[in-house]
């Protein structure tokens, strides 16, 4: 007789190496990034970063950082994505996990995250964002060097972020811009 082991919980979450969601009691690790995403990623975080700090407004931490959530229709616990933004107070745990859902996340693909079977895991997970409460999610190509930026209150109509724009977060985070450019390297 087969048996199953019990559901995982957030902490067990806690106890993972690397990146992981916790998502209808089981631990789904996330890929972790090559090169070109993970210069995205950094020049994302340190824009955003910078933003935090000449502003004093809220928190940006990358995907070492989990967002614990309650349970939502699809089982999902947690939240990691590449890059988040936080608005509020802060968390009363500074080493744990933060309490609910980011208020800007970046999802920024990796290899095998293209092609309609990874088109409709990242609509699937925005959905559960903005069932949470995440105000505005970017889906980052970095082959095609766009940025889709989706929002709560228009989830199917994305605004597209090219080459020679500045993207924004609004509403989640009002005042700040990032030349698309400035997060994608110079290909040769």
């Amino acid at each position: 007789m087969a048996t199953h082991p019990p559901p995982a919980t957030i902490d067990d979450l806690h106890r993972v190496e690397g990146r992981a969601e916790l998502i209808a009691g089981r631990i789904l690790r996330l890929p972790m990034f090559g090169a070109l995403p993970a210069r995205a990623v950094a020049r994302l975080a340190l824009s955003l970063d910078r933003h935090c700090e000449r502003t004093g407004r809220g928190e940006m931490l990358t995907s070492t950082v989990a967002y614990a959530v309650s349970p939502l229709r699809s089982g999902r616990r947690s939240f990691c994505a590449a890059v988040c933004f936080r608005d509020g107070p802060p968390p009363t745990d500074p080493m744990g996990f933060r309490d609910g859902p980011p208020t800007f996340a970046v999802e920024v693909r990796t290899l095998g995250e293209f092609g309609p079977a990874a088109d409709r895991a990242y609509a699937a997970k925005r959905s559960d964002y903005f069932e949470a409460g995440t105000l505005v999610v970017w889906d980052v190509h970095p082959l095609a060097q766009v940025i889709r930026s989706y929002r709560r209150d228009r989830p199917a109509s994305p605004t597209a972020f090219t080459l020679g724009q500045i993207a924004d977060a609004e509403p989640a985070i009002p005042a700040w811009r990032l030349e698309v450019n400035s997060i994608f390297p110079p290909r040769p």
